[in-house]
């Protein structure tokens, strides 16, 4: 496929607004592009860049090009000569992909997503025949090629998120200065609930779920949470007392996504012994990912119990401790893939339990040799992720 003209390529992202890691696949995605493949055009068809992140990223990308209208999209489809779909949990776009097959017939890829324990009939075929399919861990690939999956190139490749660099320094820098946070000596603390809380039966639960906001409660997922969020905010606040009291660091209590301000400060803030909270900061409001990421990248690390904002960390060469559980699924596992295995812990084990804090504790007492696990992750991510983009220049030949 010579072409005598830039190359198009549709992309299909930006799943929802309220959290900062989706925020964050796209804008990896369209920096990956840009680096490496600067005479490739790209346009954004996304799913939701309300809140804010729609100017967002044409703050970062003025010159992108985002479509949301059916006729937009009809056009779209004529001028581009690729489908990208972007990092997923899941392949979320599916039903976008399957349509551009079937009304194109034109070429289509797949970067950095995870895959279920079993895949549907249509979606094998799907993704058998696309060009290239890079998936987001090494578990989700074995289960590719376990369920009877053929395509061509199919190998691991990284979170776009890694390669995410949107920045918000002023808005950054003058909250941290409003709490006394002074560059490289604070961390950054993330707390979640196993399930994510669905819209309001009562007054406890804040926030609507980002696929249905007309859902009722779902019962048995609160309960979990209830269940679990004693068990699995211990060690995080164990983490920040031990912090405090043998090191010169501060805490930040922060979120990455709208149900988290609320739950750290219930189950951390509100909980901490007072000569300890006087050191640590409760990030109240939330942020998107520009703010997020200027606010990292001035910490000396962050731990908690969420994938996304550990790999921003990562992905600018700032440690970061990912805490997971079942209910997460298999994306923590790229640390493992990374290299970072011992940076990883599922805190239903006792034994990874045991060891967090004082993996915590050995980040905040020796920043240099962390900086340096952590730039050295942030090499191998590098590697794989400009595998990814080189797949898709083939396929463009360029």
């Amino acid at each position: 496929m010579k072409l005598q003209r830039r190359p198009r390529i549709l992309l299909r992202g930006s799943w929802h607004s309220i959290n900062i890691g989706d925020i964050a696949h796209t804008i990896g995605t369209i920096n990956l592009i840009n680096t490496y493949l600067p005479e490739v055009e790209i346009i954004l068809w996304p799913k939701n860049v309300r809140d804010g992140v729609k100017e967002m990223i044409l703050r970062r990308f003025p010159n992108l090009q985002i479509i949301q209208k059916e006729h937009e999209v009809q056009s779209a489809f004529q001028e581009c000569d690729f489908f990208l779909h972007g990092s997923a949990p899941v392949l979320v776009g599916q039903d976008e992909l399957q349509r551009w097959r079937e009304e194109t017939g034109k070429p289509y890829g797949v970067f950095g997503i995870g895959l279920g324990d079993s895949i549907a009939v249509d979606q094998r075929d799907l993704l058998t025949h696309a060009e290239f399919l890079f998936f987001r861990e090494s578990v989700s690939l074995q289960r590719a090629q376990n369920q009877g999956v053929e395509c061509p190139i199919m190998e691991f490749g990284p979170d776009a998120t890694f390669s995410t660099d949107v920045r918000n320094d002023q808005t950054a820098n003058r909250f941290l200065s409003d709490h006394g946070l002074e560059h490289g000596k604070f961390l950054c603390c993330i707390p979640r609930y196993r399930k994510f809380p669905l819209p309001p039966g009562g007054n406890y639960w804040e926030v609507s779920s980002p696929f249905d906001p007309d859902a009722p409660v779902d019962v048995e997922k609160q309960k979990r949470n209830e269940e679990m969020k004693e068990h699995d905010h211990a060690i995080l606040r164990e983490a920040i007392i031990r912090i405090v009291q043998e090191t010169d660091m501060k805490v930040l209590v922060c979120p990455e996504d709208i149900s988290q301000m609320s739950l750290g400060k219930e189950m951390i803030i509100d909980k901490l012994p007072e000569d300890v909270r006087q050191d640590v900061v409760w990030k109240e409001t939330y942020w998107l990912t520009d703010e997020a990421l200027s606010t990292y990248i001035r910490s000396a690390g962050l731990f908690g119990l969420e994938m996304h904002s550990p790999i921003m960390c990562i992905g600018n060469g700032i440690p970061a401790i990912v805490g997971r559980f079942a209910e997460q699924g298999i994306k923590g596992f790229m640390w493992r893939d990374i290299g970072l295995h011992d940076w990883l812990f599922d805190i239903d084990r006792p034994e990874d339990v045991e060891n967090y804090v004082p993996t915590v504790l050995e980040i905040a007492k020796n920043p240099d040799a962390a900086n340096d696990k952590a730039a050295k992750a942030h090499g191998r991510a590098e590697e794989f992720q400009r595998r990814m983009v080189d797949a898709l220049k083939k396929k463009l030949s360029i």
